[in-house]
Parts: C-alpha cells; sequence; structure tokens
C-alpha cells in the first residue's frame, strides 16, 4: 500500500514520550486479578534475584498481611523504616517518602499502589509517592490488583457486589515500563484460601461465599488479562509509531467503522458492532467530514457511543487518504464500510466508488462491505436554501465592466490576455461566493470572450482552429477554477464553524463550572442553547416525566406537538425534531440529557433553518457538558447531604456521651454525699459533712455550667444570637471574667495603652474569656501562670490568652473549635462538654471577629509543657 500522505519520519508525540521516559525511573508494576495470588511474593522473589546480581534493592513498604511465607521471601533486603503519624488517638505506619528519597536505592519496593496515605502526609494517595519517586529517578517496583483501577469500579461492583473504595485513576497504569500478570486459576485461588494462606479461616470462609466465589474470580481474571493485553496492544503501537514502522501488524483485532452522512450508517455501524462483539476487540467510529456533503452523520455517531464505540472525527477531503492514515497509525486490523447505492450513469462519469478505491488502496488491511438494506428508513432531506440573487448581479456587473473596458482597450490588451483576466474573475467569484457563482461566471465568461473578442467578434462562431482550443481550455480552467475555489471556500468555512464550535464547547465548560445551584444550571444551559440557535428550554425528569421547563428567553413554551417529541425523546433517548428521523416536521431539535447511558432530562433548541452538523454537533456537545454539570450538581448537593448526616450523627453520639458522663459523674457524687448525710446524720463531724456539703455545692455548679453550654450552643445553631456593637474598656471584661472562673483569680493581665478598648457585645465577649479561661485552667498545672494581653494592630485589637500547660497536639489543632471536641492532651482527657471553644469561636464571629489557637508557644522553654496560646481579635474601639 504506497501512499503519499502517510508520514515515513518517526512520530514526534512517541519519541517525546520515550525520552520522558528515559530521563525518569522505571516503573514496573505486577498486576493481580484477586488478593492473594503472590503478587507481592512474586515481587519479592524478584527482588532478591536483582539484589543477588550486585542491583541496590531496598523494601520501602512491604505488606505481608501476616503471610509468613511473604515475610520470609523478604531475606535480605535491607528495609526502609516506616513513619509514625498520630490519628484520631492512633499511631498508624507509613512509607516515608522523604526517606526513601534521601536514601536514593537503584531500585525501591513499594506495595499496594492504591493505598490511601494517612491525612497529614505530601500526598494523598500512594501512587502519588511513586510518581514522585519516579521524577527522582528511582526506579520502582510495586504490586496492584485489577479491581482498584477507576474505569473498573462498576463493573467490579456489579460483579462482586463490593464495592472497592481505594482506587487509582486508569492513567497511572500508563506510567508502567512494564506490566507483569500475576495469574492463578480460580480453583488454585480458592485453595490456598481454604489452607489458610490468605485469610484466617473465619474470614476465609466469609470469604469464599462473597468475593471469592469462583464466578467472581474468573470475571476478574478476565479482566486483569485483557488490561494486560491492551496494554501489550499499545506498546506495541507506541513501538511502531517511534520507528515509522508502516502498519497494521496484526497482533490483536480492531475493527473501524467507516461512518457516512448517509442513511446506511447506522446500519454500518450494528454490523462493525457485532463484528467487534465476537472478535472481542475495541470498535472505533471514524467520520470524515467533508466540507460539501450533504447529510448528517450525527445520529450514527451516537449510536456508536451507545453500542460502546470510540468515535472519531475529522474534516478531510480526501476520505481514503484519511482513512487508512489513522488505521495504520492506530493498528486497525478490520475496516467496515457500507455499500454504496446504484446511482444513474451521469452521475457517475469522473467519479470511483468508496468501495473500489479501499480496494486497491487498503491492501494491508481486512474489508468488510455491508449491504444496502432493502428499505432505508426515511431520513428528511435539508431544505434547500433560498438562492441569492444579489452575487450573480454583481458578477454580472462586474463582467459586463471587464468587457467594456477590454473593448476599450483592445489596441493594448490582447485577446489571450482577456482570457486570463476572465479567469482571474472566475476564482474570485467562486472564492467569495462559492462554486455555483463561480460556475455560473465561468459560463458567462466563456460566452463574453467568444462574442467581444475572438474573431469573427460579435458572433459566437470561430474562424482560428487555435481559438477553439483556447475557448475549449478556458471553459475546463473556468470551470476547474470555479470548482476548486469554491471547495476551498466550502473547507474554509467549515473549519472556522468548527473552531467556533469548539471555542463555545469551551465557554460552555467555564460558565457551568460558575453554576453552583441545579436552577442556576439550568438557566445557563438553555441560555447556551439559545445563543446558538434562537431559543432553548431545559426540562428534568422526576418521577418518570418531564417537569416544568426552563426557558430562554423566558416565556418560551412548546406546544403540544413540541412537547410530544420532547417527551419521544426522553423516553426512548434518542434526538427528536428538526433534522432527525423522528418527527422531523417538530421545528425543535430536542436532545437527551444522558448520565450513565440514562435519559435524565432533554435539551431543546430552535434552530432558524435546517440545522448543519457542526451545530447539531455544538448542542451535543452542550448536551453532554450540562448532563455531566447536572450529576456533579447532585453529587456535590449528595455529597454535603451525607456530610451532614454524618456531621449530625457524630454530634449526637458526642451529646449523648458527653450527658452519660458529665451528667452522671457529678450527679453520682451528690447522691453518694446526700445519702451520706441522710444516712449518717448526727455521727459524722462538723468538717466531714462540709466536705460532702462542698461536694454537692462544686458538682451542682459543674451541672450548671454543662446545661449552660448546651443552651449557649443551642442558641448559636438556631442562629438567636444578636450581638450588640459597644465601646467596651478590656479591664472590665477581664476583671468580671477571672471574678468566675475558679482557680484563675491570679490571671495576670497586660493590657497595652493604645490597646483599651474594643466594639463588641459586653456579656458574649466574657463568656468568651470565661471558656478560655477554663480551658487554660484544666489543662495547666496548679501553680502555673496564665496571663492575658491585648496588643493592637492596625485597626483591631488582638486578646491572647496564655497558658503553660500541656499544649494541644498538631493534628488536634484544626479541631479544637468543633463542638463536642476535647483534645487528647497528655495521657488523659479532661472532663468537660467540648463545647466551651466551641461556643467561643461562635460568639467571636457573631462579633465580626476572629479566633485562632497555637501550640506550642515559642517563648517557654523547650524542656517545659508547651502551653498554649488562644487569640481573639476584634475591631478597636
Amino acid at each position: 500500500m504506497a501512499v503519499d500522505k502517510y508520514d515515513s519520519r518517526p512520530d514526534p508525540d512517541a519519541l517525546l514520550a520515550d525520552l520522558h521516559r528515559e530521563q525518569r525511573g522505571r516503573l514496573k508494576i505486577f498486576l493481580g486479578a484477586a488478593p492473594g495470588v503472590g503478587k507481592t511474593w512474586e515481587m519479592l522473589v524478584a527482588a532478591n534475584h536483582k539484589r543477588e546480581a550486585g542491583i541496590d534493592v531496598v523494601a520501602g513498604l512491604i505488606e505481608t498481611h501476616g503471610r509468613s511465607d511473604t515475610a520470609e521471601e523478604i531475606g535480605g533486603l535491607e528495609i526502609l523504616p516506616r513513619i509514625k503519624v498520630p490519628y484520631r488517638g492512633q499511631s498508624l505506619e507509613e512509607f516515608d517518602l522523604d526517606g526513601a528519597l534521601k536514601r536514593r536505592p537503584a531500585l525501591l519496593l513499594v506495595d499496594e499502589l492504591a493505598h490511601t496515605n494517612a491525612p497529614g502526609l505530601r500526598h494523598q494517595k500512594r501512587w502519588q509517592d511513586v510518581q514522585e519517586i519516579l521524577e527522582a529517578g528511582i526506579d520502582v517496583w510495586t504490586t496492584l490488583n485489577v479491581q482498584h483501577l477507576e474505569s473498573l469500579n462498576d463493573p467490579v461492583a456489579r460483579i462482586t457486589g463490593v464495592r472497592v473504595a481505594e482506587t487509582i485513576p486508569d492513567t497511572v497504569l500508563d506510567l508502567a515500563d512494564e506490566i507483569e500478570l500475576i495469574d492463578l486459576t480460580p480453583a488454585e485461588l480458592r485453595t490456598r484460601l481454604v489452607d489458610g494462606k490468605i485469610y484466617r479461616p473465619d474470614v476465609a470462609n466469609r470469604a469464599l461465599e462473597g468475593f471469592f466465589r469462583e464466578g467472581n474470580l474468573g470475571a476478574l481474571r478476565e479482566m486483569a488479562l485483557r488490561r494486560v493485553a491492551q496494554r501489550v496492544d499499545k506498546d506495541v503501537t507506541s513501538y511502531m509509531r517511534a520507528r515509522a514502522i508502516p502498519g497494521p501488524w496484526p497482533a490483536s483485532e480492531k475493527v473501524l467503522a467507516l461512518i457516512g452522512p448517509d442513511a446506511s450508517a447506522d446500519n454500518v455501524v450494528r454490523h462493525a458492532a457485532r463484528l467487534a462483539d465476537t472478535l472481542r476487540a475495541p470498535l472505533v467510529a471514524f467520520h470524515a467530514e467533508r466540507a460539501d456533503e450533504h447529510g448528517d452523520a450525527q445520529h450514527a455517531l451516537d449510536l456508536a457511543i451507545q453500542l460502546g464505540a470510540t468515535v472519531e472525527t475529522t474534516t478531510m477531503s480526501d476520505i481514503v487518504g484519511t482513512v487508512l492514515d489513522y488505521a495504520t497509525k492506530n493498528n486497525i486490523t478490520h475496516i467496515v464500510v457500507g455499500r454504496t447505492a446504484t446511482r444513474p450513469w451521469w452521475r457517475r462519469i469522473g467519479r470511483r466508488r468508496l468501495g473500489e478505491v479501499l480496494s486497491n488502496q487498503a491492501s494491508a488491511f481486512t474489508l468488510h462491505f455491508v449491504p444496502v438494506p432493502a428499505a432505508l428508513p426515511m431520513r428528511p432531506k435539508p431544505a434547500a436554501p433560498p438562492i441569492k440573487l444579489h452575487p450573480y448581479v454583481i458578477m454580472a456587473v462586474i463582467l459586463g465592466a471587464v468587457t467594456l473596458a477590454g473593448m476599450s482597450l483592445r489596441s493594448l490588451i490582447p485577446q489571450e490576455a482577456m482570457g486570463l483576466i476572465f479567469t482571474a474573475v472566475i476564482a474570485g467569484a467562486a472564492s467569495i461566493y462559492g462554486r455555483n457563482v463561480g460556475l455560473a461566471t465561468a459560463s458567462a465568461g466563456f460566452l463574453l470572450w467568444n462574442f467581444f473578442f475572438l474573431p469573427p467578434i460579435y458572433t459566437f462562431s470561430v474562424s482560428d482552429p487555435r481559438d477553439v482550443v483556447a475557448l475549449i481550455v478556458f471553459l475546463i480552467v473556468g470551470i476547474v477554477t470555479g470548482t476548486l475555489a469554491g471547495r476551498v471556500r466550502l473547507e474554509a468555512q467549515t473549519a472556522s464553524a468548527r473552531v467556533e464550535a469548539l471555542r463555545r464547547i469551551s465557554r460552555f465548560g467555564q460558565r457551568f463550572s460558575l453554576a453552583t445551584t441545579q436552577t442556576n444550571l439550568l438557566l445557563e444551559t438553555a441560555t447556551q442553547a439559545a445563543s446558538i440557535t434562537t431559543a432553548g428550554i431545559v426540562m428534568l425528569a422526576e418521577n418518570g416525566a418531564l417537569t416544568t421547563p426552563v426557558a430562554a428567553p423566558a416565556g418560551i413554551t412548546l406546544d403540544a406537538a413540541a412537547f410530544a417529541a420532547a417527551n419521544w425523546a426522553f423516553k426512548n433517548n434518542i434526538e427528536t425534531g428538526i433534522g432527525t428521523a423522528t418527527l422531523p416536521t417538530v421545528p425543535w431539535r430536542f436532545i437527551p440529557l444522558r448520565s450513565n447511558n440514562i435519559s435524565i432530562g432533554i435539551l431543546g433548541a430552535l434552530p432558524s433553518t435546517m440545522p448543519p452538523e457542526p451545530l447539531t454537533q455544538t448542542l451535543a456537545a452542550l448536551a453532554n457538558q450540562a448532563a455531566m454539570a447536572l450529576e456533579r450538581v447532585r453529587l456535590t448537593v449528595a455529597a454535603a447531604q451525607t456530610e451532614a448526616r454524618e456531621g449530625s450523627q457524630k454530634l449526637r453520639t458526642a451529646l449523648l456521651s458527653s450527658l452519660s458522663h458529665d451528667l452522671r459523674t457529678p450527679l453520682t457524687a451528690i447522691r453518694g454525699a446526700s445519702e451520706t448525710l441522710s444516712s449518717a446524720g448526727d455521727a459524722l463531724d462538723g468538717a466531714t459533712r462540709a466536705d460532702l456539703l462542698d461536694s454537692i455545692a462544686q458538682n451542682t455548679e459543674r451541672m450548671a455550667k454543662f446545661l449552660s453550654n448546651i443552651t449557649e450552643m443551642a442558641r448559636v445553631e438556631t442562629g438567636e444570637i444578636n450581638a450588640r456593637k459597644d465601646r467596651l474598656q478590656l479591664a472590665d471584661v477581664f476583671e468580671g471574667a477571672i471574678a468566675r472562673v475558679s482557680g484563675a483569680i491570679y490571671t495576670g493581665v497586660n493590657i497595652a495603652k493604645d490597646a483599651t478598648q474594643v466594639i463588641a457585645d459586653s456579656a458574649l465577649l466574657e463568656q468568651i474569656i470565661v471558656n478560655c479561661l477554663d480551658n487554660a485552667v484544666k489543662y495547666a498545672p496548679p501553680d502555673s501562670r496564665i496571663a492575658i494581653s491585648t496588643q493592637r494592630q492596625g485597626d483591631k485589637i488582638t486578646i491572647a490568652i496564655a497558658d503553660e500547660g500541656v499544649g494541644i497536639p498538631a493534628v488536634d489543632l484544626p479541631h479544637i473549635f468543633d463542638s463536642f471536641f476535647r483534645a487528647t492532651r497528655g495521657d488523659r482527657i479532661a472532663p468537660g462538654t467540648g463545647l466551651g471553644l466551641a461556643i467561643a469561636k461562635a460568639f467571636t464571629e457573631a462579633m465580626g471577629g476572629k479566633i485562632s489557637a497555637r501550640s506550642p508557644r515559642l517563648d517557654l522553654p523547650a524542656d517545659g509543657l508547651p502551653g498554649t496560646v488562644i487569640t481573639i481579635e476584634l475591631p478597636a474601639g
């Protein structure tokens, strides 16, 4: 197959990919179909062989999961120490990324690529750690199960009934320089499970009846085999491109469906889909749009997408060359094309059928010709555009002016030069006004040149045989020039339309990203549809029926026929209306909004004329982006609702826990003291009775404080706080707060001269200081110092309450103002509701201020307790 267009040079993208691969470390993935197939064991065996060969190998992180044979295989490999990350009162061991970069071995082993790192580490996912290591030039070996690939999450959940939580993008698999499939038959894997080589016996029994059912394992195994086969095929294609090797190499089957704008395109797609399904091969639907084509291939392209094909579209005049170029570069093995219907003989003059050309030039491919269906579906013919007369009038005037000028300058301009001038006029007419005007100009120019300039003049007869040849050549050149110039104009218009369509699609994404609610998104979608056509309308489905439409411009409504077309499009998940095969008399174009190939609503547009293909493609892109944006908004709302429910549940649990502890403890003390006083009576001495009464008083005060906090928090949650804005003397506020807190009587106060007043609510600010002091007293030693200081910063006053207590762990700092949160300080959790600082934060924000915490204090000795500083920022008075 010799086609000039095929570039024999190596593909620059493939060469750049190879260069980037050489500049970073190499990645090898040991891929398995299920847990327990032996990925980690195989990786360790191969790593020990490398170590014995003198390669510097380090085990960055190996998860043995209690399997003795895996632990034994680590052998003499150097093990990188793990880092400990505090998380919710626990200490998690994680991979030490910085330690690995500092150690910089030749080969690093990192198990479980899909693992999610503990909060607080540099990267959220372990594969991101691996990516950084590769960029540092270190080779990495890792393990992965096929069910952790993001694209297989839904299929795996349907097959196994288990939704895998930890996934990685499929693009991570593309980073691998080598993938080794670790494979076991389902029977052998289940035997390992029964023998206790994977899980404990009690867990293994449940796994055998769940995830490890033989059918599940068989399906997962097939997924893994297919993924590896796809990767091998991609490697072969990249190899061919980088070395400019002409294809195809039939290492694996690939099917390409060549889609045209004719009515048989749907039949071609169905036949190609059946062939791809039989061969278990990927399907590509290819459409090379010509500028002068009449018809709409969008329906066939939509059908191809529904049947699982990858769609590729381009704009080229040489369809055969474009198709063969694409098929060669992408290692296509089968090309499916439709037979064209028999045309009249006069339309076949000078034209060869597409099938004939492919048969001659596509000798390296298997061609499948789909017969013409006995009864093609009726497709609406596009209405012929109205003939515009003004281009013909303009060109007639120009031809007349050129003729008069030529006649007046007959002595200076020879007749041959006039033929060239007429040819230039023909080319200009076709370039500006199109092929038809160009051909009309060519015919008129031919007659004018013959009548006025070729002897004998003023007759259509020709005396000189050479002039006959010149006339024929002029006519041919004029027709060819007009046709080519018109085609160039059409291609330029099509290219311009596609550029505009791409701009619109980009604008769709930008506008949709700004819409945060479903109502705004629907209005934006309708507005964008109206900007493309004359009006737009969007209807979503609720309970299986279309809801009240959102329209642009406002007030647009659908008549009964249009609503029936919209409803049909929604029910049957197909396009309807003008330019389609379904209800084409309706002036609207209705496109389903699809989510997971299920119609969730309808987008309607009202074009002024029969919509050309670029417009229908733009509308389809708008519908797709709108559907994705709607799904994003719905998922965001669902996630927020789920988070709110989880937060409410956590608060409810914390409240119940707090009630059970902080009410039961003082009640128990009160009950014990009162029973002692009641039963012992006068037998107790005065000092004992005083202690018991004091205990009752203290615990009563504790209960009152607890109930006060609950009440204040309820006011915060219900929005009942109305903060006053008075000018307050801070000295008075501090004095009142210190007097209310037992144990804070010796608190030091340092008020700067320029920071004595704030604008705030006296009762709220005093309660804030009380809560902060109470917090400091709880966590500071009895003989430690508590200090309150103020400082002016511009138009703000900063109040700092510092203690010399046990401090706050860094992992708890972001949460200390959360309701019911109590930080673990040292080896204990102090009594309390966990509401004091939450109330302080709410009160501060109600007054237009800010509150924050810092621990450790930088002004305390490093060998002592770290201490804490609570900082409150309020407007200066």
